[in-house]
């Protein structure tokens, strides 16, 4: 049940006659099990997310993200769509929306069947070789991480990339798995922090961008300038913003309409209202 019907008319009324392309982040995958990194929800952070640089230069910090996701991947793994994503695909079905930008990499969307979808941050369902560039199913990973490390104890904080909390003396003797193609470093297919968006996937989300006529972001607090970078670009030209996010963002002075809400109930209210118009 959506809270506020007022929220729900106000996003109609701007909706309704015009082509959406949503913008989703975190928030948008809360009310399947995964937590985000900056909701108002969220406990205070006990240690930075993995960077870039340190996965590729430091074989310590490999070891210690791989002993860390072993654990944490399979709830990832796990996770099911819900309302919202559901609502999404929906209103694609339905022509109500062009498209789907995100900044996860839970592969939610695509679980939930949306089909026009930019994944702005890989998918951590897949690993790639630094090396020769080979692309593998993380599931396979998974096994062989593993097989490989049957001492491995458990943990229960998980954090949105699927790393987890876990004490330097276990990490220390994790078996690291190499290629299988060339020996080569293997690492998420993943936009570490501090990387930068492959120029294909920017190239297609800018192409699905300029099929918007309304920017619709869900579940951002946008602080990540890969993303807010579609909200400047609309602000720039007067493509009208709905934000819809628990807790204030940084793209909030641009948007047309802001609701401070869960997405699930609302775009599941939404994609039934405009079904029926």
């Amino acid at each position: 049940m959506v809270d506020d019907l007022d929220d729900l008319d106000d996003l109609l009324r701007l909706a309704r006659g015009r082509r959406i392309v949503a913008l989703t982040g975190a928030g948008i995958s809360t009310e399947s099990g995964i937590p985000d990194y900056r909701g108002p929800d969220r406990p205070p952070r006990i240690r930075d997310p993995m960077q870039h640089r340190e996965f590729v230069d430091q074989p310590a910090m490999r070891r210690r993200y791989w002993a860390r996701s072993v654990i944490g991947y399979p709830r990832m793994a796990a996770a099911r769509p819900n309302a919202g994503h559901h609502a999404l695909a929906e209103l694609e079905a339905a022509g109500a929306i062009a498209g789907v930008i995100t900044q996860n990499v839970d592969g939610l969307h695509t679980a939930a069947g949306s089909r026009e979808l930019v994944e702005l941050h890989g998918a951590l369902a897949r690993v790639r070789c630094l090396a020769c560039g080979d692309v593998s199913s993380r599931d396979a990973l998974q096994a062989r991480l593993v097989a490989a490390n049957p001492q491995h104890a458990a943990s229960s904080r998980i954090a949105p990339d699927g790393d987890v909390d876990l004490p330097d003396e276990l990490v220390a003797d994790f078996e690291v798995a190499a290629c299988t193609a060339c020996g080569g470093v293997l690492m998420p297919d993943v936009v570490f922090f501090g990387g930068s968006v492959p120029r294909a996937t920017l190239d297609a989300a800018w192409a699905l961008f300029a099929r918007a006529e309304l920017l619709l972001v869900i579940g951002s607090s946008l602080a990540v300038f890969s993303g807010y970078r579609f909200v400047r670009r609309a602000a720039e030209h007067q493509v009208p913003i709905a934000i819809v996010n628990h807790g204030p963002t940084r793209g909030d002075d641009h948007a047309r309409l802001r609701i401070d809400a869960r997405s699930g109930a609302l775009l599941s209210a939404l994609a039934m209202r405009l079904a029926s118009a």
